[in-house]
């Protein structure tokens, strides 16, 4: 559970954002709902839940609200671990981050990518300490000259990190695919970076799990059909862009190779939090049970209506004119720096295998 305690720095009689921490807690119950039904509630004893984020531009430009931050960390505290991705130069954004997760909570980051398509972005992982340990290694996939058509390295370089979880040893690959017109280009960074994995899997005895913002456009093409040719698992996401029709992320793991203590996937989702923040509202469940009394859903005309003035006060005070159609540019662009052009994906692992390690030593006799 992250820490709240910032709430009451919150001035409630500031001109710029009256009442904030009203607002930011109202929106925390209702997030905490819907991620105590998609994710918590059902959770397994010693499983593991590995999340993976795209968080746009974090942080490239006019900061955040402080209210984001706190939906952030409240959506990553679900997970055990999470990769993200789109990290920028400054790190200071990462690190409130952490803080408000909590003291177990700790974060590792590349450096700055600046070679050409690598658009000066860091990757990282956040992980809870109580949950999971860090085992010291780090590094980066380089490739063998040939293994681009165009002799080339990954325009990002993939980023890994080995942990544990209870017995269960496993390696975190976090990428974010070349975007382009030329899907070739993306196919192959794919292929490439899973016959690395898959090849270390069958020498070394853990699992190694490949996440991150793939960009997929669609599982008709070519991009998609090289994830699912690799020997890697991969499990069933719905769409994760805004618009709902974009598979860009996604989460593979290997199922063969030296690890005795082979995974297996409970489950897995797509984590929608735009009706619990900032929306706009999406369709929900009709099978969804009806809210509790503290759940409140706020309309999208009360969204603008609320954030316009606020907004209009941020821009001006980072030297920026105010928007002249703050409703108009409230989904596409004041939304997604906030959050996210991207929803966040999990996958929930079985790791607790010591029954089948015990009966390996009983006398079938």
């Amino acid at each position: 559970m992250p820490f709240y305690h910032d709430l009451k720095n919150y001035n409630p009689l500031d001109p710029k954002y009256p009442n904030k921490a009203d607002w930011i807690a109202r929106r925390l119950l209702t997030l905490r709902y819907d991620l105590a039904q998609a994710i918590v509630k059902d959770r397994r004893p010693n499983s593991l839940i590995i999340g993976s984020w795209n968080i746009r531009a974090f942080d490239g430009g006019m900061p955040r609200l402080d209210e984001s931050f706190h939906y952030i960390a409240e959506i990553i505290s679900s997970f055990d671990v999470c990769a993200i991705q789109e990290l920028r130069d400054d790190l200071k954004p990462i690190k409130r981050l952490v803080h408000l997760l909590g003291p177990n909570w700790d974060f590792f980051v590349t450096d700055v990518g600046n070679q050409d398509g690598a658009n000066y972005e860091r990757m990282g992982f956040v992980f809870n300490k109580d949950k999971v340990f860090f085992r010291n290694v780090i590094g980066e996939i380089v490739l063998a000259s040939d293994a681009l058509s165009d002799g080339s390295q990954i325009a990002r370089t993939p980023f890994f990190a080995a942990f544990q979880a209870g017995w269960f040893r496993f390696t975190l690959c976090s990428s974010h695919i070349i975007f382009g017109d030329d899907l070739g280009i993306r196919a192959e960074e794919i292929t490439a970076i899973t016959k690395a994995l898959s090849k270390r899997a069958k020498k070394e005895d853990q699992v190694f799990v490949f996440l991150g913002d793939m960009n997929i456009p669609s599982r008709d093409d070519e991009v998609w059909q090289a994830l699912v040719d690799s020997d890697m698992e991969v499990p069933n996401f719905e769409p994760t862009n805004m618009k709902g029709d974009k598979f860009y992320d996604q989460i593979a793991y290997t199922v063969e190779g030296a690890a005795t203590r082979k995974t297996r996937l409970i489950r897995n989702g797509v984590f929608d939090w735009r009706n619990s923040v900032f929306g706009p509202a999406q369709e929900r469940d009709p099978g969804a049970p009806d809210d509790p009394e503290f759940v409140r859903r706020v309309s999208d005309a009360e969204n603008i209506a609320h954030y316009e003035p606020i907004n209009a006060a941020m821009r001006t005070d980072y030297g920026k004119d105010p928007y002249v159609d703050f409703a108009s540019q409230y989904a596409t662009n004041f939304m997604t720096f906030e959050m996210s052009d991207h929803l966040p994906i999990w996958v929930e692992l079985e790791v607790d295998y010591s029954d089948a390690y015990l009966a390996r030593f009983l006398d079938s006799a």
